[in-house]
């Protein structure tokens, strides 16, 4: 079994595609689309089903699979959280940190 981490059903589709050696076309002929929708998933231009992603993956011989996994702990205390952040080299802060400012300000901006 091939497990592949990705982080959008984009990269996940380009990834077995290329893996399998198939054009664009050869898969949207396959899965009964067109070459231009594959493109646009690929692409991230459009979020495509679970049902759309199984039957891409099942055209290029394989299945879909997914699986829930504990998240980071939430309500830890602010000791824990200080103790977490001590271990950080200074560039691990820093990424940190923006990623954190950029969360916030995505979640300020959608409550405009």
């Amino acid at each position: 079994m091939i497990e592949v981490m990705v982080t959008d059903a984009g990269s996940l589709i380009r990834q077995a595609r290329r893996r399998h050696g198939i054009s664009q076309q050869t898969l949207a002929r396959r899965a009964s689309t067109t070459q231009k929708q594959i493109s646009r998933i690929e692409n991230g231009d459009v979020s495509p089903s679970v049902a759309t992603l199984s039957r891409l993956l099942a055209a290029m011989g394989e299945r879909l699979e997914l699986r829930a996994v504990p998240g980071p702990h939430d309500n830890r205390t602010d000791d824990e959280l200080r103790a977490d952040f001590v271990e950080l080299s200074a560039s691990e802060r820093i990424a940190q940190t923006a990623s954190l400012s950029r969360t916030l300000t995505g979640i300020a901006a959608g409550g405009r």
